[in-house]
């Protein structure tokens, strides 16, 4: 590991760090209006969602590094405390990076970008009319962080109207990962599409005990065969199978017993090969399965 000093960094690469590793971002796409009804639009990564209730979203407005200046953005919003935060999709991202550019003030990054401004209901300043998702908010507090290059000024977000496109929503009433596609930032210029094979599910009860890594047998916590993930989802299960169920295995499984046959007296073989075939059932999310195998290489493994 390479470890350091964040005040023995250049503000630039102790940026890159941070960026690079908080990641992937979502991206806020800020509209604003200056004391004079100009419209502004800029996109933020360092952003998120913090409370349901009431509806708060958090972005940072920085000073620039090279001369430490403050954005129009942040101008704006002390003015006139109104903002709408537009969501990123891929339809939308390359519009997105033109609007990024630091243009002078009053130029209209709508008109740079190609992109419709369109009227809000609650507050003044423009919706994107392409973005899936529009939240128009109050600003509640803005919190500066500090007075050099690259200080943050946290702006608090309260909701007060949410607008999202009928398309993607889905049959249950929710919005719809694969049809919203989202965008996330990363460090440097690299980006990531929320959609399609980049997408997986995991579900985990929060309101059922499980029964974590310390509850394992020690052959199997320790398995040189399986990774941290694998053996987790083994850990997420709630209780172990019963011996009925182990049993079942071992009497029609042929794969298991053709294991326990050819490697008799060899308890590393055995554990190997009985641990790779939980990996297969693993991988096709057959967890309990793959727990009865492991059982039955535990029991085995203690009496050779």
């Amino acid at each position: 590991m390479r470890s350091f000093n964040p005040t023995d960094l250049h503000i630039k690469d102790l940026h890159q760090y941070i960026v690079g590793a908080i990641a992937p971002r979502p991206i806020a796409f800020v509209s604003t209006l200056d004391e004079d009804g100009r419209p502004n639009l800029a996109p933020y990564s360092f952003f998120n969602a913090f409370s349901s209730n009431p509806p708060i979203l958090v972005f940072s407005s920085n000073r620039r590094v090279q001369d430490n200046t403050t954005k129009d953005t942040l101008h704006n919003v002390q003015k006139n405390g109104e903002v709408v935060i537009n969501v990123v999709n891929y339809e939308i991202v390359r519009q997105m990076t033109i609007a990024s550019v630091n243009y002078a003030p009053g130029v209209s990054e709508f008109e740079k970008s190609g992109l419709t401004p369109i009227a809000s209901e609650t507050v003044k300043p423009f919706r994107v009319k392409e973005s899936p998702v529009q939240f128009e908010c109050k600003v509640k507090e803005v919190i500066t962080l500090g007075d050099h290059g690259g200080a943050g000024h946290l702006v608090i977000c309260e909701v007060q109207r949410i607008h999202v496109r009928e398309s993607v929503i889905d049959d249950k009433n929710r919005i719809d990962p694969n049809k919203l596609d989202l965008v996330g930032r990363l460090g440097r210029a690299y980006y990531v599409r929320a959609s399609g094979d980049a997408l997986f599910t995991l579900f985990q009860e929060p309101e059922q005990v499980a029964l974590g890594f310390d509850k394992l047998p020690e052959s199997i916590r320790h398995s040189p065969y399986l990774s941290g993930n694998e053996l987790a989802c083994i850990a997420s299960l709630t209780e172990f199978p019963s011996e009925e169920d182990i049993n079942k295995v071992l009497e029609e499984d042929e794969e298991v017993k053709k294991i326990l046959l050819d490697d008799k007296g060899h308890p590393d073989p055995m554990r190997r090969d009985l641990h790779r075939y939980a990996e297969r059932a693993i991988a096709q999310e057959a967890y309990r399965y793959a727990l009865c195998i492991l059982m039955i290489s535990d029991k085995a493994y203690k009496t050779l």
